[in-house]
C-alpha cells in the first residue's frame, strides 16, 4: 500500500466519520488490498476480500462517500481482518 491508500484507511477508522472520502479513493484501497471487485445491476458493486463479501453501492451523482457507507466499509475492513496500522 501506498501512503495514499494508507491515508484512505485511516481515514475510514476516523471518527467522527469524513464527509470527503471519494468512492474511487476506496475502490483503489481495496485493490491494493486484493480484493476481487465486480459490478453489479446499476450502481451495486461486489467486494470480497478476505473471504468476506458485501455490496455497496456506489454513490451518484455525488464522488464523495456518505457517512452510513463509510461506517459499513469500516465493519466490511474489520470483518476481513483489515485495520490502520497503530503509529
Amino acid at each position: 500500500m501506498n501512503n495514499k491508500h494508507r491515508k484512505t484507511l485511516a481515514d475510514v477508522f476516523t471518527d467522527p466519520v469524513p464527509v470527503d472520502i471519494l468512492w474511487t479513493d476506496i475502490i483503489k484501497l481495496l485493490n491494493a488490498l486484493g480484493a476481487t471487485i465486480t459490478q453489479g445491476k446499476g450502481s451495486r458493486v461486489r467486494i470480497m476480500l478476505n473471504d468476506q463479501r458485501a455490496v455497496f453501492h456506489e454513490p451518484h451523482p455525488e464522488r464523495e462517500t456518505d457517512k452510513g457507507a463509510v461506517k459499513s466499509m469500516r465493519e466490511f475492513l474489520i470483518n476481513a481482518g483489515i485495520a490502520p496500522e497503530e503509529e
